[in-house]
């Protein structure tokens, strides 16, 4: 080590000695005319040009150029090809990523069970009975958790697995900045949602009762904001954690973020709008009012989202893949209102946040992978070879590496996790009939065909999204959400149509 050393110290002395002042010259150009490229010097140089520079969430988390060390080794990696960018990702085994994805999988599926035997409760409360539209103004909110929690989460993942938030000031930039914006887009698309449901009920019923539509966007924005701001903070702290412990945040970071996500959003919906819909009759303005205060809280969250670079471009290129799933989730709401009616359906209430809910919490785990996969490989805009090939499904589950791997995992954990949770409603419930065999392969049958199509269109829209530039970890996991709401609401009501025509 040392007869490398010093003939290195030597160089330096004779270009010091020999040349002008090269203060603002790349250390690499300098070691070049000693003949003794310094590459921890050329690194060390991209590194701290890089930690300078203010990101966009759509840019590249790795910059071009960027080779990192090995974590087997601790070795600078060497020159790798010129069409690769990306240091090498860690090695992962599929028992590990099994381990890794099974618990908070199963964590998340009790939750939404949770959420489903909860539905099945507040469906007689008196304000579900009376304001029927906020049985539409269901799937939208409880799919705030992939148009925000698991966005929030993907993205995270990403810079903890890049190393962006190794360092305590980028840390808690990103932190703030996104929790920031995801008040901003919480309470947005709350009333939305909220005007999207008295439409869509106004067109159903051919009737608009105002007061009916004050509280459903007072409900909805305040649920919005609450379950927001709770599960953001919940999801920071699960990432963080899963740095130090050495977990793979990309394997647990979405599941949980939904495990008690529909819990938390449909207990606060019950409560808040059944308690508004009491105060409504003697102080009818208390709605309004409500909805004008967190109307004028949006200033103030754009002020924090504005200041903090790491949000600082979401604010203008994030609204387009939240808005667009929100309206999605709404149609699959407008047929959840339809079969909620119809006494031939009756028990599909318990099964729709269950189907909904395993089918995003998989394909949300495989979105955040590729998008990982393609930061660490790619610059934005460019894809790996095997996805410029025109596309097939054998590509998603039969390809090489770790996201064919993924896929073949996240698909044969559908059946074995549907079963468990199917029978823990059963349990709970304590129906003295057991569901039928003919009903059970309904289910199993429209579950599995859920999340492979909801994986192919995942590894299909990732890519795209990379191509054409944009971040899939920003936009990618709202869109496959809302079409895992209206893919599950769908073949769920399919399943029990049939079962209808049967009996």
């Amino acid at each position: 080590m040392g007869s490398v050393a010093e003939p290195k110290q030597q160089g330096w002395q004779l270009s010091s000695a020999n040349l002008p002042s090269r203060e603002n010259e790349h250390p690499f150009v300098s070691n070049l005319e000693t003949g003794r490229p310094d590459k921890t010097s050329s690194l060390t140089h991209c590194i701290c040009n890089n930690i300078e520079k203010e990101y966009a969430e759509s840019d590249p988390l790795l910059p071009n150029g960027f080779f990192g060390t090995s974590s087997a080794s601790g070795t600078i990696l060497q020159d790798e090809p010129q069409n690769s960018h990306g240091q090498e990702m860690p090695g992962e085994s599929v028992r590990a990523m099994v381990i890794q994805i099974l618990v908070p999988f199963l964590l998340a599926g009790f939750g939404t069970v949770l959420a489903g035997m909860l539905l099945d409760i507040v469906q007689h409360w008196d304000v579900f009975r009376n304001v029927t539209e906020i049985f539409i103004l269901v799937p939208p909110l409880l799919g705030l958790k992939g148009n925000l929690e698991m966005t929030l989460a993907s993205r995270l993942s990403t810079a903890v697995n890049v190393g962006r938030m190794n360092s305590t000031s980028e840390r808690w930039n990103l932190i703030i900045g996104n929790l920031a914006l995801k008040q901003v887009q919480a309470t947005v698309l709350g009333f939305l949602a909220a005007l999207v449901a008295s439409a869509l009920g106004w067109i159903l019923e051919e009737q608009l009762i105002v007061n009916h539509v004050a509280l459903l966007c007072c409900c909805s924005v305040l649920t919005a904001f609450m379950a927001s701001f709770l599960q953001g903070i919940i999801m920071v702290g699960v990432i963080v954690g899963s740095k130090k412990v050495g977990i793979n945040p990309d394997n647990i970071a979405t599941p949980i973020a939904a495990s008690f996500g529909d819990l938390i959003t449909l207990g606060l919906l019950a409560i808040i709008s059944q308690g508004f819909f009491y105060y409504m009759e003697p102080y009818p303005y208390i709605a309004y009012l409500v909805c004008i205060l967190f109307v004028c809280l949006i200033p103030l969250w754009v002020i924090i989202s504005f200041r903090h670079p790491a949000s600082h471009n979401l604010l203008y290129s994030s609204w387009e893949p939240i808005v667009t799933a929100m309206v999605i989730s709404s149609l699959g709401g407008l047929i959840l209102d339809r079969t909620i009616s119809d006494p031939n359906l009756e028990g599909i209430v318990v099964y729709t946040p269950v189907i909904n809910g395993v089918g995003g919490n998989l394909v949300s785990i495989q979105a955040s992978r590729i998008a990982t996969y393609l930061h660490f490989h790619c610059t934005l805009g460019e894809l790996p070879d095997d996805a410029k090939r025109c596309y097939c499904p054998c590509r998603s589950f039969c390809a090489k590496g770790p996201n064919g791997r993924s896929a073949q995992v996240l698909l044969a954990l559908a059946i074995p996790g549907h079963l468990v949770f199917f029978y823990t409603i059963y349990l709970i419930q304590g129906s003295p009939t057991p569901p039928t065999p003919v009903f059970i392969s309904f289910y199993l049958a429209a579950a599995f065909t859920q999340v492979f199509l909801l994986l192919c269109t995942a590894d299909v829209m990732v890519n795209c999204l990379w191509r054409y530039g944009r971040d899939p970890d920003s936009f990618s996991i709202p869109y496959l959400t809302a079409l895992g709401d209206l893919l599950g609401i769908a073949f769920l009501a399919l399943c029990f149509h049939l079962m209808s025509l049967m009996t």
